[in-house]
């Protein structure tokens, strides 16, 4: 906007000089249909000069239909000039009048006052222009014009986009500015520094990646666009507001924040080559980091990374952290290390910490005095490191203290003796582990375990079961993390209720994330009905039972699919309560005749087999039991006198309603049938 009207007066002043004989009360009018004026093109020109209405002045009136300023970012803006022009007694023209602009970036100079003073003694162009509390001011010598010393009085940051636009893609959306600064315009391009002082400044970029809002500052800036990619350094401090960089979300503090980068722009693509940040007691980092110009990700080295928490969460970390499923997070402590992450993958990390606490908000994860570290890199031999903790929990169950001991080699993180976890009573044996970070695609993770003599009281109570005895124990041979999926070779195998429960074919996808899913097959072998019956509270039944879930999927560990069958063949014994439970859960009722007042007289029965099973599908279970026929399937097969016999007759039931009947039975409702 300076050059625009440094140059217009240049122009109008030596208009003027060869106007000094038009007569005194005479007007002009002249008509372009293109000027150009050192860097200024003004199209569709009209130019109006007549006597002032004091002695020894002129009225100039100037409209361009189209006025570009390539060097500022301009183009397409309408220009209205008016005001009086004259000459001091020290032989200075000066212009006093207004500026109207039409379609200047942030709707610039819409309405200005603008007073510019040539001294040819001094050999300098003043320019004042004012539109609100918006000042701008500026100096540039007649003979350089392509310089300027310019001062910056709440200018709204909007007014500054077509500038920076030569800079970067980004977008400023709000804000003011205040600046002393040095503009040099170049025939390929600006060069530009100076003091800036910015308040409530807003950005975005269209790829989403860096954005700001809300955001104050003081600092030393420069920009310099004169060799191919834009080039900008920022050193100074930012308080408040809310900054958007790459992966993190920081909410600024309202105490600064030291602030230092260099970064280059070209073609949407941003490079910040040097990435220095300081905030007192939450997080100093240094390095640098790199986007492509569709905004994702390409380089990320923090040469050195330091973290206290809680702050450094609260300010820096959550969002991103969220990201990976970790949302809620109590965390207090400190953290030391460095990262470097390159396009072809992850090439290095290490961390260190004297003692960190950290908790999610969803129960799934906590970890108590974490302590030590983890030293990896993708190409030879890091030194050996150790990493304990007092307490790992994981899904609410409870892993007790220990120490593990790593070595970085061959590209793996390789622990280096076995580990043992103490967990539940019983303990977890880690043998031998490797993980692979660098692998985007395939096997990331291998490691062999042994799982024994966990109790299943404290089990059962830690996810929330009615509370029987028995331990948990068994062999995974090979667990592999295989791109987003946990799969276990071999399998858990729970010794309860005088028979075993074994699991096989199970994995686990996105383990930490919203919505974790766990697939296998379930074997029941010869499992003691009446312990069984007697912790759930379902009724008495004798006996023992055989079984299998298989298909078993469970979404956030809500079953969504399975075909289950259970069996009882070898006789026993039934209450009263049970019969009425199974019967209400099968959606069936008592055949053979036998009348309800009769049955009041028994508290128990003999069967010969019971039988019932169901398959998940889409929300629907599909019913059946020890035979089916048109008019339902066989429950339970009674023996003897009083001859039982249970038949089920609803064969679809909806999963949330077959649920309601289970829960109610087990708690001594008495549950509907629908």
């Amino acid at each position: 906007m300076r050059f625009l009207s440094s140059r217009l007066l240049l122009f109008l002043c030596a208009l003027s000089c060869a106007l000094a004989s038009v007569p005194a009360r005479a007007d002009v009018t002249l008509a372009a249909r293109r000027l150009e004026l050192a860097g200024v093109s003004l199209q569709d020109v009209r130019l109006r000069i007549a006597p002032g209405a004091d002695a020894g002045t002129l009225q100039l009136d100037l409209q361009a239909a189209r006025a570009d300023i390539p060097a500022l970012g301009w183009r397409r803006i309408g220009v209205d000039l008016a005001g009086v022009l004259q000459r001091d007694a020290q032989l200075r023209w000066m212009f006093d009048g207004t500026a109207q602009l039409a379609g200047a970036p942030g709707r610039a100079l819409e309405h200005a006052q603008l007073f510019l003073t040539v001294d040819d003694a001094s050999n300098t162009l003043q320019v004042a222009l004012a539109q609100g509390k918006a000042q701008l001011d500026a100096a540039l010598p007649l003979d350089q014009p392509s310089h300027a010393q310019i001062s910056l009085k709440q200018l709204p940051a909007g007014w500054l986009q077509g500038l920076l636009g030569m800079a970067w893609s980004g977008h400023v959306t709000g804000g003011r500015v205040d600046a002393e600064l040095a503009l040099d315009v170049r025939g390929d391009g600006i060069q530009t520094s100076g003091d800036f002082t910015l308040a409530g400044i807003g950005f975005d970029t269209p790829a989403g990646t860096l954005a700001g809002q809300g955001l104050g500052a003081r600092a030393r800036l420069d920009i310099d666009t004169t060799g191919g990619a834009a080039e900008i350094g920022f050193d100074g401090t930012l308080h408040g507001g809310e900054l958007l960089l790459g992966p993190v979300f920081a909410r600024l503090p309202d105490h600064a924040v030291q602030l230092g980068l260099s970064a280059r722009s070209s073609h949407g693509a941003i490079a910040l080559d040097r990435l220095k940040v300081t905030d007192p007691g939450a997080l100093q980092l240094d390095g640098n980091l790199a986007f492509d110009a569709r905004g994702a990700l390409r380089t990320l080295r923090l040469n050195r990374l330091h973290a206290d928490f809680p702050a450094a969460y609260q300010r820096y970390g959550q969002a991103w952290l969220n990201t990976l499923g970790l949302q809620n997070l109590t965390v207090t402590g400190a953290l030391d290390g460095h990262l470097d992450l390159e396009p072809d993958g992850l090439h290095s990390f290490a961390f260190r910490t004297g003692g960190l606490d950290l908790a999610d908000g969803a129960g799934r994860l906590a970890v108590a005095r974490l302590r030590g570290g983890l030293d990896w890199s993708a190409r030879g031999e890091r030194p050996a490191t150790t990493l304990a903790w007092d307490g790992i929990r994981v899904y609410r169950i409870a892993n007790g203290a220990a120490s593990s001991h790593w070595q970085s080699r061959g590209g793996g993180l390789v622990l280096q003796q076995p580990l043992v976890v103490p967990v539940l009573g019983g303990q977890l044996r880690v043998g031998s582990l490797d993980w692979r970070p660098a692998a985007a695609k395939g096997q990331r993770l291998s490691t062999a375990l042994v799982l024994t003599g966990v109790d299943m009281r404290a089990f059962s109570k830690a996810v929330g079961w009615p509370q029987f005895p028995g331990t948990l124990g068994g062999a995974v041979p090979s667990l592999r993390w295989a791109d987003d999926r946990i799969v276990l070779d071999g399998g858990l195998s729970l010794n309860v209720f005088g028979g075993f429960v074994d699991i096989t074919r199970m994995t686990l996808q996105q383990p930490f994330g919203t919505s974790p899913v766990l697939t296998g097959d379930v074997a029941l072998k010869q499992l003691d009905l009446g312990a069984l019956t007697s912790v759930f509270d379902f009724g008495s039944i004798t006996g023992r039972m055989d079984g299998r879930i298989d298909d078993l999927r469970l979404v956030d560990w809500t079953p969504v699919a399975f075909k289950a069958s259970l069996l009882a063949g070898g006789g026993g014994r039934i209450s009263q309560r049970a019969v009425n439970n199974l019967t209400t859960v099968g959606g069936g009722g008592i055949a053979g005749g036998l009348q309800g007042a009769v049955l009041k007289l028994f508290k128990n029965f003999s069967y010969k087999r019971i039988g019932l099973s169901c398959t998940l599908q889409a929300d629907v279970c599909q019913m059946g039991g020890l035979d089916g026929g048109p008019d339902g399937y066989t429950i339970v097969e009674g023996s003897g006198l009083p001859h039982l016999h249970v038949i089920g007759h609803q064969s679809r039931v909806d999963w949330p309603t077959l649920v309601q009947r289970l829960k109610a039975a087990v708690e001594g409702a008495a549950p509907e049938i629908r």
